[in-house]
């Protein structure tokens, strides 16, 4: 897993809540060539090994929080997104923002609902 670019943890169990901070579509270290449609496959599978960390997977995420620093790439980020997510269909929003961490173009952040015991 791509280790944190700033004093935070990517993921934190609250209760029956696992809450993954936002993903880039970083791998060692570097973003992925490809444009948003690689971007958002290596970040919802950076989420995946945050899930899998602790004990949950991708049909145990209830909400996303996306952003894209170019909304005109929107349907680009839908067809990597819906490839990573399967059928699992969680609420979502996604937000056009300036700028994201490293340059980046697309972060993706997830709350799973994963019961203890």
């Amino acid at each position: 897993m791509t280790k944190p670019l700033g004093p935070y943890t990517p993921a934190v169990r609250a209760g029956d809540w696992i809450i993954v901070s936002g993903q880039l579509g970083l791998k060692d270290g570097s973003l992925v060539e490809g444009g948003v449609s690689a971007q958002t496959a290596q970040a919802v599978e950076n989420l995946k090994g945050q899930l899998a960390s602790m004990g949950a997977s991708i049909a145990d995420v209830a909400k996303t929080l996306c952003f894209l620093t170019d909304m005109d790439t929107f349907a680009t980020f839908n067809e990597a997104y819906v490839a990573g997510f399967g059928d699992s269909r969680p609420a979502r929003s996604t937000i056009g923002v300036a700028a994201l961490p490293a340059g980046a173009a697309v972060e993706i952040e997830a709350w799973a609902f994963k019961p203890l015991g």
